[in-house]
């Protein structure tokens, strides 16, 4: 549904995309996940024709974005990080009022207003100014403004940002029920654990690039085959000084287990479950008494701080 090819944008001196490579299958959740800077804004805001890529390509339903703007401006629903309202309209004039951009009004606005926000659960809020909402309220009505035409896509950019826990929640439900409805949504945010209930694709960015991408179990399962939790009967000195002979394993600090007198070290393997069974019958070849070498689980956070790491080194 969406695809980018080598897409860059300079500002100036600083190179906010540097080559950007994007798949986001049709009916996909995709977690477009990254520090502050990475470059997840500026993505967004060109696949939404607001800003003309410096290179590269980009569509959405196979049609370019520049050269099929109309076409882009009818298929996307874009909800930015900092959204502009219109503090002296009520709710519902505010919804009309973009319904209207789109040729929609009367009887059919009206309906789809109501709709709208009985969707996001702001029925109650119709006559209301909209400077009076919460700003969880002002998120969720920003979110019907992005929904007024019924767009196939939807590009939120920091949908949670500012939320206090509860309207979080709140989002991320609304957000779940827009999944089912079959809309291709691409998320980004810096909260890693926003996006691992509710994400199927996710894409890692970092520096203008995407570090990873795909399925999101199957981001998480490469990632997990690589790190392993080694412990040993006493002291784990021996088995690191052993490991010495694989130079491209990183090992970390021996660690006590539970006041045992046992230790346990984590352990990163480049060559996976392979290389796995390489250094386990190394270390029990030279006499140290392992008893217990797993997969360590990794969450997305810790998967993409990896990433992040060996993209910076």
């Amino acid at each position: 549904m969406i695809v980018t090819r080598g897409l860059t944008k300079r500002y100036g001196r600083i190179q906010a995309l540097k080559g950007l490579d994007m798949e986001v299958p049709e009916g996909a959740v995709y977690g477009f996940i990254g520090q502050n800077g990475a470059g997840k804004t500026t993505t967004l805001r060109i696949l939404a024709g607001l800003l003309r890529a410096d290179g590269g390509q980009a569509t959405i339903g196979g049609y370019d974005i520049q050269r099929h703007p109309r076409v882009i401006h009818d298929l996307v629903g874009y909800m930015p990080d900092f959204f502009g309202v219109y503090d002296d309209l009520r709710v519902g004039e505010y919804l009309e009022f973009y319904a209207a951009a789109y040729g929609i009004r009367g009887a059919t606005a009206r309906t789809l207003r109501d709709g709208l926000l009985e969707l996001v659960d702001l029925a109650a809020k119709r006559d209301a100014f909209v400077d009076t909402l919460s700003r969880g309220m002002q998120q969720r009505l920003c979110l019907a403004r992005a929904l007024i035409h019924d767009p196939p896509v939807l590009l939120l950019d920091e949908p949670a940002s500012g939320l206090d826990p509860l309207a979080r929640v709140e989002m991320r439900e609304l957000l779940k029920e827009l999944c089912l409805m079959g809309k291709t949504i691409i998320i980004s945010s810096h909260i890693l654990s926003e996006l691992a209930d509710l994400c199927t694709h996710i894409g890692m960015v970092a520096d203008g690039r995407i570090l990873r991408q795909g399925p999101l179990e199957a981001v998480l399962a490469a990632a997990r085959s690589r790190r392993y939790t080694m412990r040993c009967l006493g002291t784990a000195d021996a088995a690191v000084t052993l490991l010495a002979a694989f130079p491209e394993v990183t090992v970390g600090e021996p660690r006590p287990v539970n006041g045992s007198g046992d230790e346990q070290v984590e352990l990163v393997l480049p060559g996976g479950a392979t290389q796995a069974v390489a250094v386990l019958r190394h270390l029990i070849a030279n006499g140290v008494a392992v008893t217990h070498f797993a997969e360590t689980w990794t969450n997305l956070e810790t998967t993409f701080i990896e990433l992040a790491r060996e993209e910076t080194a």
